[in-house]
């Protein structure tokens, strides 16, 4: 079992959902959140002072796959988040050691379905 946390562009979510739900993969908490990357943020214009913006609005996705959706759920990520612009995001997948599912107290790969 796998726990994959992708951040990418608020504006890319209803693409990226739309790819897991055709890889079927259903299982998503979507957060708002706020971060940086390479590009540092963005200036604003604020009456007429310019502010240098540090944190930009991200969109943090928490998918909780068995093995065998490793690669779909990442292609499904990658195909709907990537417009070849820097700050698209960043995929991790980290191993996910137990999963219960507390209605039934099932357990490992039969708890994420």
């Amino acid at each position: 079992m796998k726990y994959i946390i992708a951040i990418i562009q608020p504006d890319r979510m209803d693409e990226v959902l739309e790819r897991l739900t055709d890889k079927k993969v259903h299982l998503v908490t979507v957060t708002s959140v706020m971060g940086r990357g390479r590009q540092g943020g963005i200036a604003q214009v604020y009456r007429s002072h310019k502010e240098a913006g540090t944190l930009l609005k991200k969109t943090k996705l928490e998918i909780a796959v068995n093995d065998d959706y490793v690669n779909a759920t990442i292609e499904a990520i990658t195909g709907g988040a990537r417009t070849g612009e820097v700050g698209d995001g960043k995929i991790f997948v980290m191993n996910l050691d137990e999963c219960i599912r507390i209605r039934t107290g099932e357990k490992g790969k039969e708890a994420i379905g």
